[in-house]
């Protein structure tokens, strides 16, 4: 196996191991809200709101996975349906004021936990670091690897 080869796997290895640890902590942070309603909450926040069908798009997933996802949201209140301005048949999703107060807690939440993880990490290795994610991210053609 080459460096690269093994760096590659090394990198597949770790991934999987934040991705794990992220799925974790997300129902420490807030006991009823997975990494999925909080991504999905994220994503609604940033837009300023979308169609059920736009999430499913953007994040590969199968309508009847947001669709369930979507339900629940709703059904505890941090998400709510509102017409479309421009097209009364398209029901646009948006956070709720306790989604959006749910979204913060849990956003400060994380962060702390980031900042407190990497609190030993030169500034430069912090910089490198956030370069590299977003990077590989950009990269991304969406869904799970």
């Amino acid at each position: 196996m080459t460096a690269a080869e093994s760096a590659v796997e090394t990198i597949q290895r770790e991934m999987t191991a934040f991705a794990r640890r992220a799925r974790a902590s997300a129902g420490r942070m807030h006991p009823e809200l997975s990494l999925v309603s909080y991504t999905l909450l994220g994503h609604l926040e940033e837009r300023g709101g979308c169609r059920a069908t736009d999430l499913a798009t953007h994040y590969a997933l199968d309508k009847s996975t947001v669709s369930r996802q979507v339900g629940a949201l709703e059904r505890t209140g941090l998400i709510e349906r509102r017409l479309a301005p421009d097209d009364a048949r398209v029901q646009v999703l948006h956070l709720t004021d306790a989604g959006q107060e749910i979204l913060a807690q849990v956003t400060r939440s994380r962060r702390a936990a980031f900042r407190e993880r990497l609190a030993d990490w030169p500034e430069d290795d912090l910089i490198r670091f956030a370069a590299y994610l977003e990077r590989y991210n950009a990269g991304a053609s969406g869904g799970t690897e």
